[in-house]
């Protein structure tokens, strides 16, 4: 019998030190920082970012953000989108190697590994041996390590949705509620599970970012790349040995840098789709070099144009600002400009206009015309505001209701308004007119549309 699938084998990266892995660790830090730091923030008297779901407000420090208010996640979510595409035709999977959640819950589980089962070797060693009592101790300690680090996870999460300190509260005092219980579980589990067991699996065959990722690179991409030319052919020897005498490149085929790789990979074989570009490989190879008296550069960060043609860095770099990234990067910078201009240029609060479609334009004392609306008036900021009501659109239209309105902080008010013409003011029919809110101070002016009905 043939099996189409190919036998899962377990990955033990060895540990390496260097350049890439500092950055790789400093990236591990400052996203963590954020995202375990950021919920425990206060700005005023509140979580200085909270998206409340239940009141459909999102607060992100000054800002005070709305349902209505969703062109801006859009605009994020693009710029998200482009800087990825940009990082990607400058220098390959940065994303991937560096700041990715599955890296970087990878390389702490894997820690908390190393801290409870030894090095690489010590648990290829004990994995493969019986169970014992040294064995499950070791086992129960990492698997309780990785529980805390993923419910920890989770909790912090869900804090970003429900305030962190009344969530904290419920915890303490288990009265959590039962959607708080479940996303905490849920977010905390997949982090369980994705960093601590499937790990490289997830890379390699559940995200999609492997697979259309190709479509993104060039021949000047700068990529984790081994010098086949200079490494070429192959072979061990002692340090002392002269390889040309040998008749043998570089590389001593010590196989270390796929011992390190945390997807398995030979990166040897040259460009991979598996590959995160995390650099671990050239690390652990520039270690080898220094021990054999040899250049470093063996596998390193570089482009395939310029291990061909045997550029300079200098070269290398001129190549950067090709068109692609000029395009990207044009596009990039509008996107965030418009953003710019849109948020610091935006009228902190909002208005919607609904004719009261229960009440009937009529006739009123002094025979006028009077029409009834609903006007939605949205105070996004973080201070109780007043606003002024005004109409134009025909002659005589005038407000006849109160014409100022008081809304709390963060807050929508629901208020009636009825709007009068004089008796002959147009001819039956409905009439275009428009709702003038003023706010106090800066909080500028909002002009709103709806129509004005003149019976017959």
């Amino acid at each position: 019998m043939v099996s189409l699938y190919e036998a899962h084998k377990k990955i033990y990266p060895r540990s390496v030190s260097g350049l890439f892995s500092n950055w790789r660790w400093g990236m591990v830090f400052l996203t963590q920082l954020v995202f375990y730091g950021l919920p425990w923030l206060e700005w005023g008297q509140r979580q200085a970012v909270l998206f409340d779901l239940g009141a459909r407000r999102f607060y992100i420090f000054g800002l005070v953000l709305y349902p209505q208010d969703f062109i801006y996640l859009t605009g994020i979510l693009v710029i998200s989108a482009l800087s990825l595409f940009l990082f990607t035709a400058v220098a390959g999977r940065l994303w991937c190697g560096y700041a990715c959640p599955q890296t970087v819950y990878t390389e702490i589980f894997l820690w908390l590994e190393k801290r409870t089962e030894g090095d690489r070797s010590a648990r290829m060693r004990r994995d493969a041996g019986p169970w014992t009592a040294d064995k499950t101790l070791r086992k129960a300690a990492k698997h309780f390590l990785w529980l805390a680090v993923a419910l920890w996870t989770g909790f912090t999460f869900v804090g970003y949705f429900t305030p962190i300190k009344e969530l904290g509260v419920e915890f303490v005092q288990a009265q959590m509620g039962s959607w708080e219980i479940f996303w905490s579980l849920f977010y905390g589990f997949a982090t369980y599970g994705n960093a601590g067991f499937m790990r490289e699996q997830v890379c390699k065959h559940m995200c999609p970012y492997a697979r259309f990722q190709s479509a993104m690179f060039d021949k000047d991409t700068l990529i984790v790349t081994y010098d086949e030319e200079r490494g070429e052919p192959r072979g061990a020897r002692s340090r002392k040995a002269d390889p040309l005498t040998l008749n043998l490149g570089a590389c001593v085929d010590c196989s270390l840098c796929v011992q390190v790789c945390p997807t398995g990979i030979d990166i040897r074989k040259g460009l991979q789709y598996e590959c995160i570009g995390c650099g671990a490989c050239a690390d652990v190879c520039d270690t080898v070099m220094d021990k054999m008296g040899y250049p470093r550069g063996l596998v390193k960060y570089s482009t395939q144009n310029a291990v061909n043609q045997h550029w300079t860095s200098a070269q290398v770099m001129r190549h950067v600002l090709r068109p692609r990234v000029l395009v990207y990067s044009a596009i990039l910078g509008t996107v965030v400009l418009a953003m710019v201009i849109s948020l610091a240029t935006r009228t902190p609060f909002k208005v919607d206009v609904v004719r009261d479609r229960g009440v009937l334009a009529r006739i009123v004392e002094g025979g006028r015309i009077e029409n009834v609306y609903r006007l939605q008036i949205m105070n996004a900021t973080e201070s109780a505001q007043r606003y002024t009501l005004s109409v134009n659109g025909l002659p005589g239209l005038a407000v006849a209701s109160e014409a100022e309105v008081s809304v709390d902080s963060t807050q929508a008010r629901w208020v009636a308004v009825r709007v009068q013409a004089p008796y002959d003011v147009a001819a039956a029919g409905s009439h275009t007119i428009y709702f003038q809110i003023s706010g106090q101070g800066t909080t500028g002016s909002l002009s709103e549309k709806s129509v004005f009905i003149v019976p017959r």
